[in-house]
């Protein structure tokens, strides 16, 4: 599931991206285009493609594990991939076009599609029907930011892809760091209500408050523009938020810089985001190996590279792992 508030706030981060005035260029060979650059961004920036021509990455089919696909699906010759529809840079949102899905989720579905010799036809829909959808058969798999749970794994199969992580932001070339509770007493953070960025935040600053350092204020945000102006005039020394948002936001400005990562289910274990397929419907199998053959040939490292999502890079991909558990908010 996308980290709450993800999508509230995805219009107004939509917004922002557009107010830093990008601007036209041309695209490169390789899908690591320059078609669109952000104004300030300069060479700290990354380059990003939001035009409906994506030249996205490509790898070759893999015949051993394309014929591992169910019959049907190879005969039906295309791969049914579902995702939450809306605008959530970089991980999927329309192109200028507004009809075009883009980001590094349907890049990452192209290159599973590759891999098993299908042809890709994407899915856009709402959260839920994301999940009525698999149940029916209507879809094969989804990609949309899907963390693994242990109660999702009753009913569905997992292929992990990425980690599932939050971020603190700071404004660029502040050199400080954040490794744990102690990093952050005494300091001003910026945190959406009612997430589990919030409850970390309230739990570190209360373990500080224990040993004897100075709590942390914690300064509550709704809107994108407004915490971003704050980091930008310094009232803020960092904000809490998903990780993918917050990197893609890095990259592409050159004015933000991510301090510290963190597990987005917390302490306990390492939160996973994985394709997601019905479970025992034989298609997680050819899934999995095609991403693990992604990982091996470079293709996976240059899609996470272009959406500035590199840090949530897995060394393989896994299959059916510990998710969160099910006391788990």
């Amino acid at each position: 599931m996308p980290p709450r508030r993800i999508l509230r706030a995805s219009a107004a981060l939509l917004g922002l991206v557009t107010a830093f005035s990008l601007t036209g260029c041309g695209n490169s060979a390789d899908g690591t285009t320059d078609e669109v650059a952000a104004k300030g961004g300069g060479k700290n920036g990354l380059q990003i493609n939001l035009g409906p021509d994506q030249k996205r990455v490509t790898t070759a089919k893999v015949d051993s594990i394309a014929a591992l696909v169910p019959a049907s699906i190879r005969k039906r010759g295309t791969l049914e991939v579902v995702n939450s529809a809306g605008s959530v840079p970089p991980l999927t949102f329309y192109a200028t076009d507004d009809k075009t899905v883009i980001g590094v989720e349907p890049d990452i579905a192209s290159l599973v599609a590759d891999v098993l010799g299908l042809k890709l036809h994407y899915n856009p829909v709402d959260w839920a029907n994301i999940f009525v959808g698999l149940d029916s058969g209507k879809y094969d798999v989804g990609l949309s930011n899907i963390t693994v749970t242990e109660e999702r794994k009753e009913k569905y199969d997992f292929a992990t892809y990425r980690l599932d992580n939050i971020a603190f932001e700071a404004k660029k070339g502040t050199g400080w760091r954040v490794k744990g509770p102690k990093d952050v007493a005494g300091r001003s953070i910026g945190v959406s209500s009612g997430t589990n960025q919030e409850k970390l935040l309230v739990d570190w600053s209360k373990e500080n408050v224990r040993k004897g350092r100075k709590p942390t204020d914690i300064k509550i945000y709704q809107n994108t523009s407004d915490y971003y102006l704050a980091l930008g005039s310094g009232r803020l020394d960092a904000y809490l938020g998903p990780n993918p948002v917050a990197a893609y936001h890095a990259a592409s400005t050159g004015q933000t810089e991510i301090v510290g990562t963190f597990s987005g289910a917390g302490t306990a274990v390492q939160g996973k985001i994985a394709a997601t397929t019905k479970k025992d419907n034989g298609l997680i199998k050819p899934v999995h190996e095609a991403l693990n053959t992604v990982v091996r040939n470079g293709a996976y490292g240059k899609v996470l590279k272009r959406w500035g999502l590199s840090n949530e890079a897995v060394p393989s991909s896994e299959l059916n792992p510990v998710g969160l558990p099910k006391t788990a908010s």
